[in-house]
């Protein structure tokens, strides 16, 4: 018995996932492989050694805080805390992209891989040109890579059941084309109509089929990127973030957790200064099941990455009885303690609802002003 399952909930959430059984605090909701997932575009571009497939770090935590700070007398304590397997590493046999096992590299190639295997190093390849017109019109900090939409519709095309793969895409698509055209216009910028059709025109290049072209016009582009943006699930490999979540687990005195903590601020100030803010999350992935988790503003459940690759596991963070709707939260640790209208606002703009949860109901005496202009009024008091 699953203990969930994906149902209607109302007219302007669409579907839920919803509990069968009871869940307490730490237990698995579920676990989950994505449909397609990738590495960020500038993320790769910084040299962050991860599997093409499930972006298992292929580099050691030491190993990776040394390139990303060049500093190569770094030495981590507890490193031996972190379990790392590196001698899996293989690479196809065309491209020479890198695996970290043999089963990713078989897994990439039945999904996807064998329609976009193309050499590196072509800078004028299809491929090539389409990332770097990405990197130039989603700059950092990012939230997703145009290389997405390109593994889902190469999924579509390798698929044993290419008409069936693509009514599942579509199941995901279910937004209207006014909602696509504002998401992808938040995606891209101000310039977006031009920009879309040069990256439709330019994937259109890269792949097309009888079960995809469909997705290449206009309107089913746009849904796709829509689609992207907004149920793309950002996924954090980072041997280091691995690293410090291990060692936070330790036990020590009092004193030494506080010299490893500056020890671990100094570390992220150095790679900070040297390769920019690329740390926790290396990419992004579109899951079916966790997907159809809603937001709220007091989620009763969180994802994450204990597996140190793209998959997820849902966990429960409160009592969840048979019959709740399990939710997340959309909005990231910092904003969701911030103003309802600053968290609303944050909701409109990236995912067009207003949020109607407890929390928000609860709240909804509260003057109509951001958080911002709550610290400016105090700041004013002062």
């Amino acid at each position: 018995m699953a203990g969930f399952e994906v149902r209607m909930c109302n007219s302007q959430k669409g579907k839920g996932l919803f509990a069968t059984k009871e869940f307490l605090p730490g237990d698995v909701i579920l676990e989950e492989e994505p449909l397609v997932s990738c590495q960020f575009a500038h993320n790769a571009a910084y040299r962050y050694l991860a599997c093409d497939h499930c972006m298992r770090p292929l580099e050691t935590p030491e190993q990776n805080v040394r390139r990303l700070s060049a500093k190569q007398d770094i030495i981590l304590p507890h490193s031996n805390c972190f379990e790392t397997d590196l001698l899996n590493i293989t690479s196809c046999n065309q491209c020479g992209i890198l695996y970290c096992s043999q089963e990713c590299k078989e897994i990439s190639y039945a999904t996807y891989h064998r329609s976009l295997c193309y050499i590196q190093s072509e800078v004028m390849h299809p491929i090539s040109v389409l990332v770097e017109t990405w990197k130039q019109i989603h700059y950092p900090p990012e939230t997703t890579n145009i290389m997405l939409v390109v593994r889902l519709l190469a999924y579509i095309q390798q698929h044993d059941d290419p008409a069936l793969a693509a009514e599942n895409v579509k199941q995901f698509c279910h937004r209207t084309i006014n909602e696509d055209a504002e998401l992808v216009h938040k995606l891209l910028g101000e310039k977006f109509s031009d920009q879309l059709n040069t990256l439709r025109e330019m994937t259109a290049n890269v792949i097309r089929g009888e079960y995809i072209d469909e997705f290449l016009n206009p309107e089913g582009f746009s849904s796709l990127m829509a689609l992207v943006g907004t149920n793309g699930q950002g996924i954090g490999t980072s041997p280091l973030a691995l690293w410090v979540n291990s060692v936070s687990q330790l036990t020590m005195s009092d004193d030494e957790r506080q010299q490893l903590d500056v020890f671990i601020d100094k570390i992220y100030q150095y790679v900070e200064e040297e390769s920019g803010q690329f740390l926790n999350t290396e990419g992004s992935g579109l899951y079916q099941l966790q997907s159809a988790c809603n937001h709220s503003c007091a989620p009763n459940a969180e994802s994450s990455f204990p597996y140190g690759n793209h998959r997820i596991q849902l966990k429960a963070i409160r009592n969840i009885k048979p019959g709740d709707e399990i939710h997340i939260s959309y909005l990231d640790d910092c904003t969701l303690q911030r103003s309802r209208h600053s968290r609303q606002r944050e909701l409109s703009e990236n995912y067009l609802f207003v949020c109607c949860c407890e929390r928000c109901m609860s709240q909804s005496n509260e003057p109509d002003c951001t958080s911002d202009e709550e610290m400016s009024d105090d700041d004013l008091d002062d």
